[in-house]
C-alpha cells in the first residue's frame, strides 16, 4: 500500500513575523456568533471555532490559504497502513503556562471527544474521526487507529474542535498553544485574548483581540461606523460599496461557504425529483449575486463545491426557466390561468431562511420571485436556523435557504456524508439514495486521490441530476476595517483569523 507522508516545510507555512511594533495595540472584531460559556471548552460545539480563529487554540493539522493540508503542531504525519497513522508533534512546543506538549497530552485531549458519556463529548467530530484506538509512543509520537479505512482522517485532524491542550488552572483556563491566549468570554457577547511572547511561531503583532458576537449584520455595520469595533467579518454586502468609498478598508475572497436549499424529499410537491430540478432550473443564480450580494458577495454554484476546491466538478449553473416549465408539466402539473396547479391545488412552495447573514432574506425574496415568475406560488418566512430545521424535518415547510462551509477541513466528504447520506444526522429532509450512499462510502475509504476525484465528481453528478438539495451561490467574506490595520487576509477554511500565519497589526 501507499505510504502517505506529510511533513513540515517552510514552503507551505510560515511562521510569524517578528514585527517590529510587536505586542502594541488591540483590535476589536465583530462577528456572528461568541463563545457559548465563561470558560468555553473548544471541543464543543463552535467553541473551537471561536478559539481557533481568535488564535487561542492550534490542531495537529492545519490549512494553508490554498487549501493544502500542513502539519500544524505535528512536525509529520504518516499513513503506516489502511487503518494506521502516525503523528510526530513539533520539538519544543510549550502550552501557555509553560508546560511542554508531549503526545499524552493528544491522547488525553481527544478521547474525551469520542467518550459519549464526556461533558465535550463532539458526536460530529467523533464520526469525522472515527478512531478505534490511540496510543503516544514516548514524548512526541501518537499512533492513531481508525474503525476502517478513512481517507479524511488527515484532513479532520484540521477541525477547530480536534485541539491539542494542557491542564487547565485559574490562570490559564484554556491551556493552549496559541500565539494569542484566552482571558475571558462573556457567553454569547465577547471572547478576549491577549498576545503570547512565548509562541513557537514568532511574535503577535497585536497585544491584545476582542470579538464581540453581533448576530445582526445591521447593527455589526452601525457598530463599525460608531467607532466600536475594528474589523467587522461578513460586512453586509449592499453596503459594501458606500463604507469603502467613505474611507474604510475593505476586502472580499472567495471561501467554502455554500448557499443553499435544504429540500423536504419526503412530503410535498418536491418528493418528486422532476420539480426538484424544475425550482434549480427556474433560479437566476446570478441575479441573485448581482441583486443581493452587490455583486461582491459570491459567484454563482452549479455544485457544492467551489472551484478553489480540487474536488470541484464542471458543472456549470443553468438558469432555464422554459425548460422549468417543461419539468413541471412532466411531472404532472397544469397552468391555468398563469398559475401552476398540481393534483388540483396550486402549486405552493413555502421557503423558509433565517437572518444572521445578511444575503439571506433577500436570496431568499429573489427565489421567490423567480419561481412566482413561471407560476409557482411561493412565500418567504424569516425564522431561527434551528426552528427552520425542524420545519422541514415535519414536512411543514419546502426549503430551508441556509449557509454552511461545506469543506472547512479540506476534504469532500463532510458536506454531503452529513447533509445526503440516508442516515446522516443532519438530512433533515429525509432522502435517500442507495447508489449516492455507496459512492460517500467508497470516497471516504478510497486513499487514491484520482480514484476520489471521480467518486466525488459522481456524487456531485447525481446531486445535480436528482436535485436533493440546490446550490445556489459559492459565498465570498466580505469585510471591512479600519484604515491601517494590515495583515488580515481572509482564509477560504473560514475558521483562521489570527493564524496559522497571520500577522495581523496596525500600521506605525
Amino acid at each position: 500500500m501507499r505510504s502517505l507522508v506529510i511533513a513540515a516545510f517552510a514552503a507551505l507555512i510560515s511562521p510569524l513575523a517578528q514585527p517590529a511594533a510587536a505586542q502594541e495595540g488591540s483590535l476589536t472584531i465583530a462577528y456572528l456568533s461568541g463563545p457559548t460559556a465563561e470558560v468555553p471548552d473548544p471541543r464543543i460545539r463552535f467553541n473551537g471555532w471561536t478559539s481557533n480563529q481568535a488564535g487561542v487554540t492550534e490542531t495537529l493539522m492545519g490549512l494553508t490559504p490554498d487549501m493544502e493540508l500542513f502539519p500544524r503542531l505535528a512536525e509529520s504525519l504518516t499513513q503506516i497502513a489502511d487503518l494506521t497513522w502516525r503523528i510526530t508533534l513539533r520539538e519544543g512546543l510549550i502550552f501557555h503556562d509553560g508546560t511542554p506538549v508531549t503526545a499524552q497530552h493528544v491522547v488525553d485531549s481527544i478521547a474525551p471527544i469520542l467518550d459519549t458519556e464526556s461533558a465535550v463529548n463532539n458526536p460530529r467530530n467523533a464520526n469525522l474521526l472515527s478512531i478505534a484506538d490511540m496510543l503516544a509512543e514516548g514524548d512526541r509520537d501518537v499512533i492513531f487507529t481508525t474503525n476502517e479505512p478513512n481517507a479524511a482522517f488527515p484532513w479532520i485532524l484540521t477541525e477547530p474542535g480536534v485541539v491539542v491542550l494542557g491542564a487547565p488552572s485559574d490562570d490559564f483556563p484554556i491551556n493552549a498553544t496559541g500565539p494569542f491566549i484566552f482571558k475571558e468570554a462573556v457567553p454569547d457577547q465577547s471572547y478576549r485574548a491577549v498576545a503570547n511572547p512565548n509562541y513557537w511561531g514568532g511574535t503577535p503583532g497585536l497585544a491584545e483581540l476582542t470579538i464581540k458576537a453581533v448576530t445582526d449584520p445591521a447593527a455589526a455595520a452601525l457598530a463599525f461606523e460608531a467607532g466600536d469595533v475594528d474589523l467587522v467579518i461578513n460586512y453586509p454586502e449592499t453596503d459594501y460599496a458606500r463604507i469603502t468609498a467613505a474611507g474604510a478598508k475593505g476586502v472580499t475572497a472567495p471561501n467554502v461557504q455554500l448557499y443553499w436549499l435544504d429540500i423536504d424529499a419526503t412530503n410535498g410537491p418536491l418528493a418528486d425529483p422532476l420539480i426538484r430540478r424544475a425550482v434549480s432550473l427556474a433560479i437566476d443564480r446570478q441575479g441573485i449575486v448581482d441583486a443581493a450580494l452587490s455583486g461582491v458577495g459570491g459567484v454563482p454554484a452549479g455544485s457544492i463545491y467551489p472551484q478553489l476546491m480540487p474536488w470541484a466538478a464542471d458543472i456549470a449553473p443553468t438558469y432555464d426557466p422554459a425548460a422549468a416549465e417543461a419539468l413541471l408539466a412532466e411531472a404532472g402539473a397544469v397552468k391555468q390561468g398563469g398559475r401552476w396547479m398540481l393534483d388540483g391545488a396550486p402549486l405552493r412552495l413555502d421557503i423558509v431562511t433565517y437572518s444572521s447573514r445578511a444575503a439571506l432574506p433577500p436570496s431568499a425574496e429573489l427565489i421567490q420571485a423567480y419561481l412566482m415568475a413561471i407560476g409557482i406560488d411561493a412565500r418567504v418566512s424569516i425564522g431561527e436556523w434551528g426552528a427552520n430545521s425542524d420545519a422541514i424535518a415535519a414536512g411543514e415547510a419546502d426549503m430551508h435557504l441556509q449557509a454552511w462551509g461545506v469543506a472547512p477541513s479540506g476534504d469532500p466528504a463532510y458536506f454531503p456524508d452529513v447533509v445526503l447520506a440516508t442516515d446522516a444526522g443532519s438530512n433533515i429532509g429525509g432522502y435517500s439514495n442507495p447508489e449516492l450512499d455507496a459512492l460517500l462510502v467508497e470516497g471516504k475509504q478510497t486513499f487514491d486521490e484520482d480514484t476520489r476525484k471521480a467518486i466525488y465528481d459522481q456524487v456531485q453528478s447525481i446531486i445535480s441530476e436528482d436535485a436533493p438539495l440546490i446550490p445556489v451561490f459559492h459565498a465570498a467574506q466580505v469585510s471591512v476595517m479600519k484604515p491601517g490595520l494590515e495583515g488580515y487576509v481572509p482564509h477560504p477554511a473560514i475558521t483562521y483569523w489570527m493564524g496559522p500565519s497571520a500577522d495581523i497589526r496596525w500600521a506605525d
